[in-house]
Parts: C-alpha cells; sequence; structure tokens
C-alpha cells in the first residue's frame, strides 16, 4: 500500500493527504501548474490556477493550464471516496478571482465502489509516455469503456480509426511541432522547462525521458534534446508502436469546459492505467488556433478539442518527480500566487 494511506487516522492531515493525491496528475511539460489551500480545521482544500507557471507561448489563454487542474481536482476526489467520504465540490466559488478553481469539501459518509478504489489505486501507477510504445494491441473493450468514462464526466473521446483521419492529424501535428522547433522563443520557453540530471529539479522534463528521437513515431514529439538538428533525416517511423489515437473534446470552450475536461481526462487516463495502458499527448497544433479550428471541424465530431493522445503499452520508465506538498500547499489567509 502506498504511503499515501498513512495519515488516514489524522484528520489533521487530511489536506496534505489530499495534495498528495492531486499533484500525480499531468501537466505540460509537467509544469504543475497548481496551488492548493487547506482550509482551518481541514473543512476542505481549495484549487487554485498558479498563472506563474503558465506556458505564455503555448499555452497564451491557460486552456491547457486549467485542464491540468481539472485533472488534479479529480485525484482529490477520488481521495476523498478513498477515505470514505462524498466530496462536495464547488466550482469557480470566486467568479471575481478565476484562478479560483474549485473548493472541495467533506459530505456524508459513503463506502467507496470497486470502481473508485481502482482509479484511485491507479494514480501512481499513471505515466505519461513519450516515443513509441510497445507493440501489443490494447483489449478490444477497453476504448468502449474509456469513451464511457469520458462521457460520463461531460466530455467526448473520439479514436480516430480511419487511415486518412490518423494520417491527416499526424501532418497537423507535425506542422506544428516544426513550426514550435523553427521558433527560438519557442524553444527558449521549453528549455526553461527541460533539464539535464543531477539538477534538483521537482518539475520540468529531464532530458533523460527522451530515449527515443522525437520522430519515431508517426505523431511528432516534443524535441526536449534537440534530436532534431543532429540528424539529417528522421529514422523510419513505426506506426504499430504508434497506439491508437484519440481526442478528448467539449461542447463548449471556456475555463468551465477546460475544468471539466481535466477531469474527464484524468478518469480516461487512470482507467487505462488500471489496465497497464499509459498515454501520449500530442497537443502541438491545440495550441495553433487555427489548426484547432480545423481538427474540430474535419476530425472532433464538432466537439471543442481539447486533447489529442496515444494509448498503448508502455517501455520501461518511471513517473516523473513531483514538487512536495510543502511547495503547492498553503494554510488558509496565505497569500496564492
Amino acid at each position: 500500500m502506498s504511503h499515501m494511506s498513512e495519515v488516514r487516522a489524522d484528520p489533521r492531515h487530511a489536506s496534505a493527504y489530499l495534495v498528495r493525491a492531486a499533484v500525480t496528475a499531468p501537466s505540460p511539460y509537467n509544469t504543475q501548474p497548481w496551488t492548493f489551500v487547506a482550509e482551518d480545521a481541514d473543512r476542505g482544500v481549495e484549487v487554485h490556477a498558479d498563472g506563474s507557471r503558465r506556458l505564455l507561448l503555448a499555452d497564451p489563454s491557460g486552456r491547457e493550464m486549467v485542464i491540468s487542474c481539472g485533472a488534479a481536482l479529480l485525484n482529490i476526489r477520488l481521495a476523498v471516496r478513498h477515505l470514505g467520504f462524498t466530496p462536495v465540490v464547488e466550482y469557480f466559488p470566486r467568479p471575481a478571482d478565476p484562478a479560483y478553481l474549485a473548493r472541495v469539501t467533506w459530505g456524508a459518509y459513503q463506502r467507496p465502489t470497486p470502481d473508485e478504489e481502482r482509479l484511485f489505486g491507479a494514480l501512481r501507477r499513471r505515466r505519461t509516455v513519450r516515443g513509441p510504445f510497445l507493440s501489443e494491441p490494447l483489449p478490444p473493450a477497453l476504448a468502449d469503456v474509456l469513451r464511457e468514462h469520458a462521457h460520463r464526466a461531460g466530455a467526448t473521446l473520439d479514436f480516430v480509426a480511419d487511415r486518412q483521419g490518423r494520417r491527416q492529424l499526424a501532418e497537423l501535428v507535425r506542422s506544428a511541432e516544426e513550426t514550435r522547433r523553427s521558433r527560438p522563443e519557442c524553444a527558449a520557453e521549453q528549455a526553461r522547462w527541460t533539464w539535464w540530471p543531477g539538477e534538483p529539479r521537482y518539475d520540468g522534463i529531464p532530458v533523460t525521458v527522451a530515449a527515443a528521437h522525437p520522430d519515431a513515431t508517426s505523431f511528432a514529439g516534443r524535441d526536449y534534446i534537440g534530436h532534431t538538428p543532429m540528424f539529417a533525416l528522421p529514422p523510419r517511423r513505426r506506426p504499430s508502436r504508434t497506439g491508437p489515437v484519440a481526442i478528448l473534446g467539449t461542447d463548449r470552450d471556456d475555463p468551465a469546459a477546460w475544468l471539466r475536461a481535466g477531469e474527464a481526462l484524468q478518469q480516461v487516463l487512470l482507467e487505462a492505467a488500471d489496465h497497464g495502458v499509459m498515454a501520449a499527448f500530442h497537443t502541438q497544433p491545440l495550441e495553433v488556433p487555427s489548426l484547432r479550428v480545423r481538427i474540430r471541424q474535419t476530425l472532433g465530431g464538432g466537439a471543442h478539442p481539447q486533447m489529442i493522445l496515444r494509448l498503448g503499452y508502455p517501455p520501461c520508465g518511471r513517473p516523473l518527480p513531483r514538487r512536495p506538498v510543502t511547495d503547492v500547499l498553503r494554510a488558509a489567509g496565505a497569500a496564492v500566487t
């Protein structure tokens, strides 16, 4: 059993317990763009977006930042359920403060369901893959299960199954990624969140995650280590190791929809992780307004695309480091950045 369970009997540690679950959520470049506030007497936990960690070039609207916070919020809800209570969630409780995304308080006692316990158990197994997957196919019924999880959370998950659609989406990902690689300012933003082994970092991306060339699959990955200038020609791509590709979408495109998308995304990721399946993310074309519109019109079924992901069985690897609870959890009344 994970050390997250060790604080179960002491209510003074309830907020820290919830936040330890929250911070396992994914975020672009592992920016971890969140701050949490513990209310007095552990009455609840507030979820705030940390604008100082927003990617100004890749995410000018803060959409991906809010999605990440939505994933963290889902983790908090699961942790509350694991402790045997019903989470009571108030969304955007202070309209004048748009960074204050949600407040979670303790509702009535209710034993968690087996499905909730399964997802909670997957929190620390889930990780992001960068590069090819193993070649084993996924269980045939898994796609339907993941669609249902997204639907229950208020989102859609459309798998791009036809060859023409996958080729079109891969071309859009590649076009957006090549544009980013050619812009020095984008390279500088990426470099801020990339580090070499030995640096005392609890956020960002270590270059050691880039075991494969970023163009090793038909869907271009981010070039964390500067692979592309080192090779005259890209390596031979292995479509069989690309995995199924899906687009997560919402019916609206505002902060409330982004937060809901984050919760839906995390439900999908945890259900997949419970089956040993992990995700790789390709948000590059969603960071270019014209390409995002094109994806919505041609591939997203009319939904606003919030995330593009590949799914598959991962090669060996470990989750990225996370900032300690003391860095992200504030007491009530303390300033929130």
